[in-house]
């Protein structure tokens, strides 16, 4: 095979180009016909601005009056007076625009090409009287009282702050509609009274605690607390979830021991024998005694989980996580011939009784498992909160 010359390698690189060109006129052209015209001259755009006699020109040039045409359509549509959210989808539209205005002022060649308007002050205007809107609603929600009501409190003062950027107080006002909205919940570590394990028991502490401050909002409005955090911050809990071992045992040992004889798979030279003068190597089977070493080191647990109403004093939810970890270690030994044995076997014997890792860290192995199935129960049972 031939190398390609500069020439040809020229050539195959215009015609790449040419070709994916030609696919985004195309991508181009297919949105203009199923009416997507944003996209249409969102596609038309850099091909016009790497060659403004492309086939995307005419694309442009057809694509944006429709689009700019589409989004009046729907801003006549949207002007309902009795809708108090209105300015929040005439912002949209005018943003929408503005991103076109924006796409064709950075092509020169697609500004020769069209005549773009700019939207900015309506958008402006808009997006101000939609935070207007969102921050009294919010405000009157707020003054109404109560979780729920705090709870669509927080979404509008949300809402406010997503059209306008700080607006007015609506970050503190959202603070405090949280503290309302907020389904509070302190959570009563573990206590391992073993001085063994309490190391150990740290580390499952920190999980435990590292999960809630990743996921304190776990559907947004639930909030964990470690009890210092609460007593810090003078918090009224409405649960309060305790884990307590009920139960652990760490290195539970033991060991099996078994002898067996094991033959050959196939026949192996086993000798020599002499037939008119001649020695001639004799075949068989071949035998040894195999013995076989296996320790195991159980540790498991027992963790319980009980959530009580704090002002009830009622236990609204109970569950019990297993979870184990077994070590093992695999030796042996044999008597008689080697190849008798296969090739497991043969590795098993070349191997050497080893220790099991230190208490601490069965602990820790043991615990994994459970803090697993906690976290999934507590992500699943504060869902409906």
């Amino acid at each position: 095979m031939k190398c390609p010359t500069a020439h040809n390698f020229t050539l195959l690189s215009c015609l790449v180009v040419s070709s994916l060109l030609l696919t985004d006129c195309k991508s181009a052209k297919k949105s203009l016909k199923r009416g997507d015209y944003d996209q249409s001259v969102l596609l038309a755009v850099p091909k016009v601005n790497d060659n403004a006699r492309s086939s995307s020109a005419d694309i442009l040039k057809e694509a944006y009056p429709l689009a700019v045409r589409q989004h009046q359509d729907d801003l006549r549509r949207n002007e309902n007076p009795a809708d108090p959210f209105r300015h929040e989808r005439a912002a949209e539209i005018y943003t929408k625009l503005n991103t076109l205005y924006n796409a064709i002022q950075d092509c020169p060649a697609c500004a020769r090409l069209v005549t773009a308007r700019s939207y900015f002050d309506q958008e402006r205007n808009a997006r101000d009287q939609a935070a207007a809107t969102r921050y009294e609603a919010g405000q009157k929600a707020l003054d109404l009282g109560g979780r729920d009501n705090a709870r669509r409190a927080f979404e509008d003062f949300e809402a406010a702050n997503a059209m306008v950027p700080n607006y007015r107080d609506a970050t503190q006002k959202l603070d405090e509609a949280y503290q309302t909205a907020s389904f509070k919940v302190v959570v009563e570590q573990v206590l391992v009274t073993s001085r063994a394990y309490q190391l150990s028991n740290a580390y499952f502490q920190d999980r435990v605690n590292e999960f809630l401050q990743t996921n304190r909002r776990l559907n947004k409005f639930v909030r964990f607390y470690t009890p210092q955090e609460a007593s810090s911050e003078k918090v009224r809990p409405d649960h309060v979830v305790t884990l307590q071992f009920d139960d652990f045992v760490v290195g539970q040992t033991l060991v099996e021991r078994n002898t067996e004889e094991v033959t050959s798979k196939d026949s192996v030279k086993t000798g020599e024998i002499t037939v008119d003068g001649k020695k001639v190597p004799v075949y068989g089977k071949v035998k040894a005694k195999l013995s076989r070493n296996r320790k195991t080191v159980v540790s498991k647990g027992l963790l319980d989980m009980q959530i009580q109403d704090f002002d009830t004093k009622k236990i609204v939810f109970q569950d019990k996580f297993p979870g184990e970890y077994r070590w093992m270690s695999d030796w042996g030994s044999y008597n008689g011939d080697e190849r008798a044995l296969d090739a497991a076997q043969l590795r098993m014997t070349k191997s050497r009784e080893t220790n099991p890792p230190p208490p601490q860290d069965l602990f820790v192995e043991f615990s994994k498992p459970i803090y697993n199935r906690l976290t999934s129960r507590l992500r699943s049972f504060y869902e409906k909160y």
